[in-house]
């Protein structure tokens, strides 16, 4: 830790308590990949540098009707259903590992009826030990005899070199990283609902603005054919207006293919069939475009917000762990059992004081020779060590490197929704200038179709232009990990003061 900047020294120290876990036991001490270690005080391109408030930050966009739908994704998504029941499934696995510390007791009862012949078993061995003797020879030809008993026994490994604790921190770790996926997941389905809303926004926009456009092409085909069998327009203009027609036309099936499958996208997103979903998405969609900068905060920040980065630190931490754990098997291992409870010949006799009877056993066990498997344990356990911790260090890298490029993409898709928004009024004013040259007698009707053709074209490259600019929007609170949480259940790097004081009980 010692090449971090001042700057983020104290907020990197804050975010990395797992890391930095001290432990009795044979894994390897604390490190921070490289990476991490090196990660740069700002983001090049930020504009905004203020703190970064991920907690329902798609409110960022200002839309009511955006908010209604991401309610319902959050309530009805089948993936972040099965991503919960991963969380649960990981934590059964977490209390399943920590049982190990703990001695393993049962209680049992059981009723035995043996009889055989007086001279096998004990009889015989008596006869043959005492040929001469009145039990050579004796007088019942049979033993019967029942027993009637109830025990409490317990065995329990000592963990003494911290193989137990090591396997249960693993665990930890684990499910922590599990709840930093679900996190992810919880990301991925906001990220993409909130692009898909985007999308058939700008789609129904679209299908209106070329029904539009093919109507104005109609109405500029019938004038043009009426000029050119005047003879006041060459052939060739009115195939070219014909071309345009049939291009507008020919684009609206597809469009309208692609309006009908982002809605089905979203019925899926928000865990219901397609066709059903009117009433989520209404009639009238009209997105907000908000092009204000993005405060950003630092990137040690993506070391708290960004799920993925958490989800590699937990599985680093665990692998380091398991490090531990795989060497402590190596050692002599230390075992209690026994049992303790009453024996009788008739079920009444077992509550009486005197028929108790007990059996301890303590046991130690070393491995000898098993054909290297245990060494390899070891191998496999440090190889995979080396891999999370390579791993963790990408996902930094890479969680850099999209907070870049995103911020770099949203200046300049705002950079051309602007230049885009510039061109539409000069459109505009194209348009309303040949409408009061037309009504003024002074311009063809002519001319201002095409005036008006034109307009319509802007507006449908402003209103993809407009989708672009909020996806990338979106993909700037992506790259920052934006992600909606409890505060109680967020996780810092997957370790809480509740899950210390846990672990520290056990």
């Amino acid at each position: 830790m010692e090449r971090i900047q001042p700057s983020i020294r104290v907020r990197q120290a804050s975010v990395l308590p797992l890391l930095a876990a001290t432990a009795c036991s044979f894994a390897p001490a604390p490190q921070v990949p490289q990476p991490v270690a090196d990660l740069p005080e700002t983001f090049l391109e930020s504009e905004g540098g203020g703190d970064y408030a991920p907690l329902e930050w798609w409110r960022d966009f200002e839309d009511p009707n955006l908010d209604a739908l991401i309610d319902s994704a959050l309530v009805s998504n089948l993936d972040l259903v099965e991503a919960v029941a991963r969380v649960e499934q990981a934590r059964a696995q977490s209390g399943i590992a920590w049982a190990d510390l703990f001695p393993q007791i049962q209680a049992g009862a059981d009723a035995s009826k043996t009889n055989q012949p007086s001279n096998t078993g004990i009889g015989g061995a008596f006869r043959d030990l005492t040929p001469d003797s009145t039990l050579a020879s004796p007088t019942l030809d049979r033993f019967d005899f029942t027993t009637y008993s109830a025990s409490l026994g317990f065995s329990w490994e000592l963990d003494f070199w911290g193989r137990a604790r090591n396997d249960g921190r693993a665990a930890v770790a684990d499910l922590m990283a599990s709840r930093a996926d679900l996190d992810a997941a919880r990301l991925g389905v906001l990220s993409e609902t909130i692009s898909t809303y985007f999308q058939i926004g700008d789609l129904r926009e679209r299908v209106g603005l070329t029904r539009e456009t093919a109507e104005v092409l109609e109405e500029r085909e019938a004038l043009t054919v009426t000029r050119y069998d005047r003879g006041l327009v060459s052939s060739l203009e009115l195939y070219q207006v014909r071309l345009d027609l049939r291009t507008a036309q020919a684009s609206l099936p597809q469009i309208e293919t692609q309006l009908a499958d982002a809605e089905g996208r979203m019925a899926v997103l928000l865990g219901r069939y397609a066709g059903r979903i009117e009433g989520l998405l209404g009639e009238m969609l009209d997105p907000v475009q908000v092009t204000a900068p993005i405060d950003t905060g630092i990137p040690a920040d993506l070391l708290l917000q960004r799920p993925d980065v958490r989800a590699a630190a937990e599985r680093f931490a665990a692998a380091r762990f398991r490090v531990g754990a795989r060497k402590a098997q190596l050692l002599p291992t230390l075992t209690l059992s026994g049992s303790a409870g009453r024996q009788s010949s008739d079920v009444g006799g077992l509550f009486d004081a005197d028929q108790w009877f007990t059996n301890f056993i303590a046991g130690l066990t070393a491995p000898i020779f098993q054909g290297g498997r245990l060494r390899d344990n070891v191998k496999l356990a440090e190889a995979q060590y080396t891999q999370f911790a390579a791993a963790f260090g990408r996902t930094v890298l890479t969680a850099v490197y999209e907070v870049e490029i995103s911020l770099k993409r949203y200046e300049e898709e705002r950079r051309r929704y602007g230049l885009l928004t510039s061109q539409q009024e000069e459109a505009q004013a194209s348009a309303d200038l040949q409408s009061r040259r037309y009504a003024a007698g002074v311009a063809g009707y002519t001319d201002y179709l095409d005036a008006l053709r034109t307009l319509l074209g802007v507006q449908s490259t402003l209103s993809a232009a407009g989708t672009d600019l909020a996806l990338a929007r979106l993909g700037v609170h992506r790259a920052l990990g934006g992600g909606w949480t409890d505060d109680d259940s967020q996780p810092v790097l997957g370790f809480r003061p509740t899950d210390a004081g846990h672990e520290a009980t056990r």
